[in-house]
């Protein structure tokens, strides 16, 4: 299917090319005030890439499995093979369309006129193939590149949120336990068996959805709040129109745990997170704030992760922003490209 594909925007290509071809060597004609059967003639040169056309897909393959610059001979045989079964194209479209009006020249004199008229044309065609063919392939690698490397950040992500975390939240279950809290402890078991659950299923996706991302969220929010026994509140303002948009997995909770670890935690009294998103001009923009002692200077390893994963998943069309907020408060804003799930 892949290969057809190719196939046809190749033809669809040269095509267009010998369209415009065509149509300047009429109206040049024309205008210098010869008389020729012009749609027949326009017809000949229009039609005369058409080799082209089927061989382009050809030719990259060949740059691929034989680099040029160490099997150029393979090269000038292909190129040399082309040149000629295009020159007797060439001389068939002559004997059908008769554009210049009987008798056609034989084989040998079109061959003789192509490869005088065509033979720099139809280098260049080969080079720029060629050229094309390696273009494309530098994407491809470089995208997969990008991919595998917005794949190893959300791995090294999910590893910096097991250890630490782990660790915490089993104090905290221990901790439960002494008290007599046994209820309170299962819950938070609950809570962080749902927690891996979700980590583990959205392993292998380097995007998910709003919705998705909330529910991982609230998974581990509602450990965090078990463990600082309501020095932890929460507020979240998330319009249900936007759950289905996509986003990268995993970008609001190094913010939230940043917004813990480097603010909430440092007060006795604790503090409060506010969550939310909304959609501006084509952009997905997510807001976590806090009213702790958070220094914006001061970023996480999670936080400089989530600002590279932007980085490389986006480029400039994405953002991460901390910030100073009113009495105190510090805010956290990621804006993405809105695109909605399919």
């Amino acid at each position: 299917m892949v290969r057809a594909r190719a196939h046809l925007w190749s033809l669809a290509i040269w095509m267009a090319f010998g369209l415009m071809n065509g149509a300047q060597v009429v109206v040049g004609m024309h205008a210098e005030g010869m008389q020729h059967p012009w749609f027949r003639l326009f017809l000949r040169y229009a039609l005369s890439w058409v080799v082209w056309g089927a061989v382009s897909p050809l030719v990259i393959a060949l740059g691929r499995r034989f680099p040029p610059h160490r099997h150029w001979p393979t090269h000038v045989a292909a190129y040399a093979g082309i040149v000629a079964v295009d020159g007797v194209w060439v001389y068939l479209l002559n004997i059908m369309l008769q554009p210049y009006g009987p008798p056609s020249p034989g084989l040998l004199d079109t061959l003789a006129q192509f490869l005088y008229a065509r033979f720099p044309a139809e280098l260049i065609a080969y080079a720029c193939v060629l050229a094309l063919g390696y273009t494309i392939d530098a994407r491809k690698r470089l995208a997969e590149r990008e991919e595998q490397l917005a794949k190893a950040r959300l791995d090294a992500l999910k590893r910096q949120l097991e250890p630490h975390f782990l660790f915490n939240t089993l104090n905290g279950i221990a901790g439960l336990v002494r008290s007599g809290q046994n209820r309170a402890a299962v819950d938070m078991i609950v809570g962080l068996s749902d927690l891996l659950r979700r980590v583990v299923d959205g392993a292998s996706g380097a995007e998910t959805t709003l919705a998705e991302e909330m529910e991982f969220l609230d998974s581990y929010l509602k450990i965090q709040q078990a463990r600082f026994a309501g020095r932890l509140r929460v507020a979240i303002d998330v319009p249900g129109e936007l759950l289905n948009a996509r986003v990268p997995s995993m970008i609001l909770q190094p913010l939230v745990e940043n917004a813990i670890q480097h603010g909430i935690a440092l007060n006795v009294q604790g503090g409060s997170l506010w969550i939310s998103a909304r959609r501006d001009n084509g952009c997905l923009r997510m807001s976590v704030e806090n009213d702790g002692a958070l220094d914006v200077a001061r970023e996480g390893v999670g936080v400089g992760n989530t600002r590279a994963r932007l980085r490389n998943m986006y480029g400039d069309a994405a953002s991460l922003e901390l910030r100073n907020g009113d009495a105190g408060a510090v805010e956290a804003v990621v804006s993405v490209p809105y695109l909605a799930a399919r």
